[in-house]
C-alpha cells in the first residue's frame, strides 16, 4: 500500500465546528441540542458551519445522560401492504418539527420477528413506540410494559392495550358490512382473505361479518385464504376458483381491496355482470384503486387519522410524562362504489 495515500478520515467533533464558526464548543453544543439562550446570529453561524463541514451530532452521547434518544420506533407488519405507508406518512407529518424522528421496523406478520424488532428498537432507548396490533407475544408485552416509555398500539381497539391505543373496531366494521349486505338482499355469500390467525384484524372483521350474517339467518357458502404472492393475482385466482365451485354465489367479500380488485378485474374480463349478477366489496379504501374501470365497494380504515393520533399521543406524552394513557376509536364508513346493488335496502 502506498504510504503517501490520504490518512483515514476521523469523525468530526464539536471542536471542528467550533473552529470553523469561531464560537466556543459549549455554545456549539447548545445550538446543536437546541438548548439555552443563543442569539440568532450565533445560531446561524454555527448551523452554517456544521452544514458546510457535514457534521452530524452524536445523539447517543447526549442520550447517555437522559437515557433517551429522540427516535420514535414504529413497528409495522408490512411495507408492501399499502395501508402502512400511509400510516407512516401521517406519523412522519405529525412529528415533523417536534424534534422526534420516526424509525421503522417491519415484522412480516411474524410474532417472533416482531419480538426481535421490538427488542432491538427498545435497546436504543427511543422516546416512544408505535406498534401495529394488540396481539404481541407475552415476551413482547413484558418488554413494552417495563420500557417506561409511551407505547401506542395502532390499527385496532378490539382488545386490551399495554398503554394507549388508536384504531377502529374491526369486528364492528365486519358487522357493519354484513348488515349492509343483508339489507341489500344478498344471500349466497363467499369470503376471501389472508391466512388467519396471524392477520388478527382480518380475522376480527371475518368474525364480525359472519356474526351479522348469522343473525340474519345466512351462512357463508364458501371461503378461501391465501398467503404471500401478488394480492391482485391471488384475488383473480381465488375468485375464478370460487365462482367455478359455486356458480350461485351472488356476493363476494374480500378481506382487503387488493384481492378485491383482482376479483373485480376477473369478473369484468369474463363478462360477469357486477353488481347485477354478483356484488363485491373489499376493505381499506385504497386510493390506488380509484383508476379501476369500476369503483370497488369498500370501507375506509381511517389510516391517516390513526397515524396522526398516535404521533400526537407520543408527542404529548414526551412533553408531559404524567399524562394518562388514552384509547381512541375511529369510525370507518362504507363507500358503496359501483359493485353493490343499490336497491330497496341501499
Amino acid at each position: 500500500m502506498n504510504s503517501r495515500s490520504n490518512p483515514p478520515r476521523r469523525p468530526l467533533t464539536l471542536r471542528d465546528v467550533s473552529e470553523a464558526s469561531g464560537v466556543s464548543e459549549m455554545t456549539v453544543s447548545r445550538v446543536l441540542r437546541n438548548r439555552g439562550d443563543v442569539s440568532d446570529a450565533t445560531r446561524e453561524k454555527v448551523l452554517t458551519a456544521a452544514k458546510t463541514l457535514g457534521y452530524v451530532p452524536n445523539k447517543i452521547a447526549g442520550a447517555l445522560a437522559s437515557q433517551r434518544v429522540n427516535l420514535v420506533a414504529v413497528i409495522i407488519p408490512s411495507l408492501s401492504n399499502m395501508v402502512f405507508p400511509e400510516v407512516m406518512g401521517a406519523i412522519s407529518d405529525t412529528l415533523d418539527g417536534s424534534g422526534l424522528q420516526p424509525v421503522v421496523g417491519v415484522t412480516n406478520y411474524k410474532p417472533e420477528r416482531e419480538e426481535q424488532v421490538l427488542y432491538e428498537m427498545l435497546s436504543w432507548r427511543p422516546s416512544g413506540v408505535i406498534i401495529a396490533g394488540l396481539e404481541q407475544t407475552e415476551a413482547a408485552q413484558a418488554m413494552m410494559v417495563n420500557s417506561g416509555i409511551p407505547i401506542v398500539q395502532i390499527m385496532d381497539v378490539d382488545g386490551r392495550a399495554v398503554d394507549s391505543m388508536v384504531g377502529i373496531s374491526h369486528r364492528r366494521a365486519g358487522r357493519k358490512m354484513g348488515q349492509q349486505i343483508l339489507k341489500m338482499g344478498y344471500q349466497n355469500i363467499g369470503f376471501m382473505g389472508t391466512k388467519m390467525p396471524l392477520d388478527h384484524r382480518a380475522r376480527k372483521r371475518f368474525e364480525g361479518f359472519t356474526e351479522a350474517l348469522a343473525k340474519g339467518g345466512v351462512e357463508i357458502l364458501d371461503k378461501e385464504f391465501y398467503d404471500g404472492g401478488s394480492a391482485l393475482a391471488k384475488g383473480r385466482e381465488m375468485t375464478a376458483a370460487m365462482l367455478d365451485r359455486n356458480p350461485d354465489l351472488d356476493f363476494l367479500y374480500y378481506s382487503n381491496d387488493m384481492i378485491g380488485a383482482g376479483g373485480l378485474l376477473y369478473c369484468l374480463e369474463q363478462g360477469i355482470d357486477v353488481p347485477g349478477r354478483v356484488g363485491l366489496a373489499g376493505f381499506n379504501g385504497v386510493e390506488l384503486l380509484d383508476g379501476l374501470p369500476r369503483q370497488l365497494a369498500t370501507m375506509d380504515a381511517c389510516r391517516y387519522e390513526i397515524g396522526q393520533k398516535a404521533a400526537e399521543i407520543i408527542k404529548s406524552r414526551v412533553e408531559n410524562s404524567d399524562e394518562e394513557p388514552v384509547s381512541v376509536e375511529l369510525t370507518p364508513k362504507i363507500s358503496f362504489g359501483d359493485t353493490l346493488k343499490r336497491g330497496l335496502g341501499g
